[in-house]
């Protein structure tokens, strides 16, 4: 009984301890991007480059750090429903798309609101992705802003799977490395991109 009950004890600081450290990597991150900077994170698919969506300032420090042209667009992250509404009009077509993709999905949409004209396509539209990774939606929660993810190399490289892909480079250029998951191998190079309009109309840009 008493050998039990210690077990008991022993687990529950192991997982009051284990949850203690992610909130402190979560803080780190969130400090950071709170502050304008621009941190590596693990995402639903490959590490990306990521910062406040809202933040020109840091939207512009990514497409420097990145050697990456303006006028390629940057996805962005939202962890529910409720902030995607928020920034686009889904349509009925989108939603269905979002409830039977197997494979993280990101959808591109027309006329978004709420979001700097620097992080949008030259058409105007943006690529969003409502993540299920759970660290990514605590962080993107807390943050209580929308996230831009970009893969997390230089532009025209090799997208990284695991973090010891990412060259140290631009682990150096970065405000911040998240800690979380980087002994991981991302089952995805990337998430499936398409385009639906407000019509219906669907295009398939990346399987």
């Amino acid at each position: 009984m008493i050998i039990s009950i210690l077990y008991c004890v022993l687990f529950c600081i192991f997982a009051l301890t284990f949850i203690y450290i992610i909130l402190l990597k979560l803080e780190k991150a969130l400090e950071i991007l709170k502050n304008g900077g621009v941190i590596l994170y693990p995402t639903d698919t490959i590490w990306g480059i990521g910062c406040d969506a809202t933040n020109v300032e840091a939207i512009n420090k990514i497409f420097e750090i990145k050697k990456r042209e303006k006028t390629k667009s940057m996805i962005i992250l939202v962890e529910n429903e409720r902030r995607l509404q928020y920034l686009v009009d889904v349509p009925e077509m989108a939603w269905q798309i979002i409830d039977l993709s197997e494979k993280p999905v990101t959808i591109v949409y027309e006329n978004p609101k709420n979001l700097p004209k620097e992080i949008l396509a030259e058409d105007g539209s943006i690529g969003i992705r409502l993540v299920k990774d759970d660290f990514c939606k605590k962080l993107i929660s807390k943050l209580n802003k929308p996230l831009v993810s970009t893969s997390a190399n230089f532009s025209g490289d090799k997208s990284p799977l695991k973090f010891s892909d990412i060259s140290q480079e631009l682990i150096d250029a970065v405000d911040y490395a998240v800690e979380e998951n980087r002994e991981s191998v991302s089952k995805y190079s990337g998430s499936s991109v398409i385009k639906v309009w407000s019509d219906g109309r669907v295009k398939v840009l990346r399987e």
